[in-house]
């Protein structure tokens, strides 16, 4: 028999998306970079997403953050996402949860009131704002990725409903945005599986007839999100709010709204000339949970007016868990973890 591998980790929750962040047990990753950690991660020991998203430790509507050290020396701490369709370099849900970790694990001394840090993502540097009242975490407002329109409203036909207009944006990964109302749904909880099923045809119909690419990235893989928009409500002057629901290929309706669907669509509203700097977006999820978007200006960058935002959102500590590897156990696969779990073991 082999001895069990262990490592520690930190269940949390925004907005109901599950974020469960690995904070001790894993060895130090190769990489100048956090994004070189994540490409190792990627490339040669994807054996912890797998291990953590699936049966039986976790399901695939869950995320991973893989706290590392960061490279950068302005950063706390770095982190790694991992999501069932693979390493996205940004999420503002899954930044929500790994800042409030750092504050709830000492990482970062909790002050109360309001009090700043920075964490390193692999898509670079995140400004982190939080506030504390009476020891409590209350919320984690956190820049989101300079995010802007590749695609307004083209067409295509999608077997099974027709001809469906969409739009493409970039806000840490490519988002098609589709009229939740001209899909005819109404973005209620009863109608979870018939979104999944409904994203999926137009998703899979978008990655077969073309690809994105990022005009400083380059090719970054298939479009891997869709996001259902309802129709837009004026609270106040500067305070708008919409029912949204964000898809993530293949088959996954996340609990939030997302903090990257959420810049997405408000870099939609900024190219539609609906909101202007300062105007507020709150996304509300099937689940009644919601983010708020903050379009706080624009800027030229390359062939692109590109939005710069920030997400508000609040976490939640589920559990504290010690992870038990057993490699003898059938439905473990740990080809993919002995390099990240054995030299601290024993």
């Amino acid at each position: 028999m082999s001895r069990p591998l262990t490592f520690r980790m930190m269940d949390t929750h925004a907005g109901g998306d599950v974020s469960r962040i690995v904070l001790g047990g894993i060895d130090a990753l190769p990489g100048a970079t956090v994004r070189d950690q994540m490409h190792y991660l990627r490339d040669d020991a994807d054996g912890l997403r797998k291990l953590l998203l699936f049966e039986p430790y976790g399901v695939p509507e869950m995320s991973v953050d893989l706290m590392v050290p960061a490279t950068d020396p302005e950063a706390a701490a770095g982190y790694i996402i991992m999501e069932v369709m693979g390493y996205p370099i940004y999420s503002g849900s899954n930044t929500i949860c790994t800042a409030t970790a750092v504050l709830e694990a000492g990482i970062v001394p909790k002050q109360e009131g309001v009090q700043r840090f920075t964490l390193e993502a692999p898509a670079g540097r995140v400004n982190i704002e939080a506030r504390v009242e009476n020891g409590v975490v209350e919320a984690i407002t956190c820049e989101g990725l300079p995010s802007y329109i590749d695609t307004y409203r083209a067409t295509i036909h999608v077997p099974g409903l027709g001809e469906v207009t969409y739009s493409v944006a970039y806000s840490g990964g490519f988002y098609a945005l589709v009229d939740a109302t001209e899909l005819g749904f109404h973005l209620n909880r009863d109608e979870e599986r018939e979104l999944a099923e409904c994203a999926h045809k137009i998703v899979e119909a978008i990655q077969a007839e073309r690809g994105f690419s990022h005009y400083t990235l380059g090719d970054v893989g298939p479009l891997p999100f869709l996001h259902f928009m309802g129709p837009v409500e004026q609270v106040a002057d500067d305070f708008y709010r919409s029912r949204s629901a964000t898809y993530v290929h293949p088959g996954v309706i996340c609990r939030s709204t997302t903090g990257t669907g959420t810049s997405a669509r408000l870099a939609l509203m900024r190219h539609e000339g609906t909101i202007t700097p300062g105007d507020r977006l709150e996304t509300i999820s099937l689940r009644e949970t919601g983010f708020i978007g903050t379009f706080t200006g624009t800027r030229e960058d390359g062939p692109h007016t590109v939005v710069e935002n920030t997400i508000t959102g609040k976490a939640y500590v589920l559990g504290h868990t010690e992870v038990v590897v057993n490699c003898d156990d059938p439905l473990v696969e740990c080809g993919g973890l002995h390099h990240i779990l054995s030299a601290r073991q024993g």
